[in-house]
């Protein structure tokens, strides 16, 4: 008869020991329930506690995504030194040649106006920004009603923008389908197509639109284009942010000739360590609130399974003097603990994704977010090897317990 392979007879004999103290675990019911509840207490509350921490820090990147840019945006601005205006056409086109020789896919200009509006009840002043139709992507606009800007709203007649809540609400919230228009004063009056509308905060009382800067261009003159020049953007794979920004610039710079200065620079969030180190904080903090928890947890099991080891001693001084090993006593104790509490474990992490998904948590917690994911795998993992790792601890002691236990004074007890 030939032996088993050493990787055999291991796994074999650790298969056994699971099997066995599955076995005492239904012997021991109520004991197992006690564990079971305590511990999957325990992992539910570190599972959530990681999951909504993930959840917190995917809100903190896409709102920092909104403000400056997904990583790698690269910001390009021309100023004359002396003082001296650049022309808008030559600026548009030295930026456009760059965007196209670099084979950049997401691309936009941006700036800011100051204009009125005509309400209901009078006229109001207006806060304006232009961009083009990449700057959506580029910076997570998010709309409660309508859409974003095409490549189709650039041949309008009547310019399409976008309004904010209270803009929206000072039109009478009319519906969008039916292609509600405002009145925008100025300079150059004209009716614009109202097309979609962002969510206002609380703190926001005033209104506001966005228009695509193309035509911006076509409602005002030539002149306030070139005393507004706009910030141009660049959305680029970050690994290649630094060799590509020396490139634009050097380009960007030639096509307009001596005596206009060009900057380009990181704007996202990335290039600046403040942030890293703020979501290190909030890292810091759920690791703290999880081992906490996980603390609780095992001292809960401690006691439980000192108690149970010690109403075990006759059952274990038996086992003894029939042949176990104390090894084999140590490990028969230790593998109890951690089925319990991976049993628990598993409990635990059913509980938590119930607790995060459940639609009172996800209105709370994924407001604003728009790529709200999915209850997230490490999570389910850290707290699943959490259970065990507790089991294995909180096993620790009683197994020891057990090994110290002597023949003789087991049976007379």
């Amino acid at each position: 008869m030939s032996r088993l392979s050493l990787p055999t007879r291991l796994v074999t004999g650790l298969w056994g020991a699971i099997l066995e103290a599955w076995a005492e675990l239904r012997i021991h019911k109520t004991r197992v329930l006690l564990s079971l509840i305590g511990v999957a207490v325990a992992v539910a509350a570190l599972t959530s506690v990681v999951a909504l921490g993930q959840i917190a820090t995917q809100a903190q990147v896409e709102s920092a995504e909104r403000s400056s840019g997904r990583p790698a945006m690269v910001s390009v601005s021309a100023y004359s030194p002396s003082g001296e205006t650049i022309d808008a056409e030559d600026l548009d086109e030295a930026f456009d040649t760059a965007v196209e020789r670099y084979q950049v896919q997401f691309a936009s200009r941006s700036g800011y106006l100051d204009t009125r509006a005509q309400f209901a009840t009078g006229v109001e002043p207006v806060y304006g920004q232009t961009v083009d139709a990449d700057y959506g992507t580029m910076h997570r606009v998010t709309l409660s009603e309508g859409d974003w800007f095409t490549d189709r709203d650039e041949t309008r007649l009547a310019p399409a923008i976008i309004i904010n809540e209270v803009f929206w609400e000072r039109l009478g919230s009319p519906d969008l389908a039916t292609h509600p228009t405002a009145q925008i004063l100025g300079e150059n009056p004209y009716t614009a197509v109202v097309i979609g509308v962002t969510p206002s905060p609380v703190w926001d009382t005033s209104p506001s639109m966005i228009m695509l800067y193309s035509a911006w261009q076509k409602t005002t003159t030539v002149s306030a284009i070139n005393l507004q020049p706009p910030m141009y953007e660049l959305w680029v794979p970050p690994e290649i942010s630094e060799e590509l920004m020396p490139l634009v610039e050097r380009d960007i710079a030639g096509a307009l000739g001596e005596g206009v200065q060009v900057d380009v620079q990181r704007q996202d969030y990335l290039a600046y360590p403040g942030f890293d180190e703020s979501m290190q904080v909030l890292r810091l903090l759920i690791a703290g609130g999880s081992v906490l928890v996980l603390l609780l947890g095992a001292l809960g099991l401690v006691n439980i399974s000192l108690v149970t080891v010690r109403q075990r001693i006759r059952e274990i001084g038996i086992r003894r003097s029939f042949g176990a090993t104390a090894g084999r006593v140590f490990f028969a104790v230790m593998m109890e603990s951690i089925v319990a509490t991976a049993v628990a474990g598993v409990v635990g992490v059913i509980v938590a994704v119930l607790i995060v998904k459940s639609p009172l948590v996800q209105d709370v917690v994924n407001q604003g977010l728009v790529d709200a994911p999915a209850f997230p795998a490490e999570a389910a993992l850290t707290g699943i090897l959490a259970a065990i790792a507790v089991g294995a601890l909180a096993g620790l002691l009683p197994a020891l317990v057990a090994v110290r236990v002597k023949v003789i004074d087991a049976i007379r007890y």
